[in-house]
């Protein structure tokens, strides 16, 4: 019988099958598809991401941050090569059984101590999700040079250069290494998430203001995936979707920051420490442990508290809020953003937001922590 069975061929389920085949675990993944390419743009905070080879890093950039002024946000930006990343994950799969097929078509048949679902998101059931969408075109750095600098990375661009009324949406622009840039107009959150042709028009139409026409050909990316995992969530429905024997990691479970959209980072430096919490006798409680702890669980409410009172603004009191959060210390910026276990940092930053808005503001920040309910506006 196997020890762990990953389901799920992506950063996440490959990082962790790796991860478990290295500790001594006999270890399989199932993936339907395992050969299909990754097309997402993966990209962290520099400080993030646990130790990569080169190969696997396309480009590390200054980040930049433009709301109603401009702020240098003190970091470096990555983001990775995907064939690079790719190849140094398949690397750890030398000692994993690969099986093309789907955890249902394989789970009787192999056996397994634990199943690991990595499958990656799922569509809401019963409630509307709360999306980031986003369309975006990549470009040669040159046509890009009105946005980014060599070397910067644009993390947003909220001002409204489309043209568009209506729900607030912003410029990412990202070197992709080899003088590539994606430039991408990003929906945040929004429930439900704004339609992938409107941000297609809003992007063209911002660099038609800025004199740029994209390419026919260019290389396009299109972006859909929910950002709000359970508002009060439990150790249980975090980490196991139906059995307690059956522990998900990854995007499957809401280990997506809800402010940003980032989960690799997070996953890449989780899979070890998981994997080493599946060797124990008490695999699935010491899993519990390395993926939910107690501030990890009261962190994550927190900021799904934060996302509803994004998403609550009106559009127009939305760049002024990025003016202020990333106006705060760099302390507090980080702690929000990145640590994703730390609730006194996490506290502090957003008691800092609050003292430094305005009262407008304010009072759109406590609106959710009250149970006030979160409508599109736009």
């Amino acid at each position: 019988m196997l020890d762990v069975l990953v389901a799920g061929g992506g950063p996440a389920g490959r990082a962790l099958a790796g991860a478990c085949a290295k500790v001594g675990l006999r270890t399989a993944l199932a993936d339907p598809a395992p050969e299909r390419p990754w097309r997402s743009t993966f990209a962290a905070w520099s400080g993030e991401l646990p130790p990569l080879p080169d190969s696997a890093i396309a480009s590390r950039s200054r980040g930049r941050a433009v709301a109603g002024r401009e702020h240098a946000l003190g970091w470096d930006y990555t983001v990775l090569d995907t064939a690079g990343l790719r190849a140094a994950l398949d690397e750890g799969l030398a000692g994993v059984a690969l099986h093309r097929a789907r955890l249902g078509e394989v789970e009787a048949r192999l056996g397994a101590r634990i199943v690991i679902d990595a499958t990656g998101h799922r569509p809401a059931t019963r409630r509307v999700a709360a999306e980031q969408t986003a369309y975006g075109v990549v470009v040669d750095e040159d046509l890009a040079a009105p946005f980014v600098a060599p070397g910067e990375a644009l993390f947003m661009d909220w001002r409204p250069d489309h043209g568009r009324p209506g729900w607030p949406t912003f410029l990412y622009a990202v070197p992709l290494g080899g003088g590539a840039v994606l430039l991408e107009e990003t929906s945040l959150a929004r429930r439900p998430g704004l339609p992938l042709p409107e941000l297609r028009e809003r992007l063209h139409a911002r660099l038609a203001h800025h004199g740029i026409a994209a390419p026919a050909d260019a290389r396009t990316e299109r972006v859909r995936f929910p950002v709000d995992g359970p508002l009060s969530p439990s150790p249980r429905r975090l980490v196991g979707p139906t059995r307690p024997s059956e522990p998900a990691f990854g995007a499957a479970t809401p280990l997506v920051h809800p402010a940003t959209g980032f989960s690799v980072a997070t996953a890449l430096t989780l899979a070890p420490r998981l994997a080493e919490a599946l060797t124990r006798p008490d695999a699935v409680a010491a899993a519990r442990r390395v993926l939910w702890p107690a501030p990890a669980l009261a962190v994550h409410a927190l900021r799904r508290r934060g996302l509803e009172s994004l998403l609550r603004m009106p559009p127009a009191q939305v760049p002024g809020f990025f003016d202020v959060f990333f106006g705060l210390p760099e302390r507090h910026r980080w702690a929000y953003l990145t640590a994703r276990a730390d609730l006194p940092g996490t506290l502090a930053a957003m008691g800092a937001l609050y003292r430094h808005a305005s009262w407008p503001l304010r009072a759109r920040l406590v609106g959710p922590a009250l149970g006030v309910a979160a409508h599109p506006t736009g």
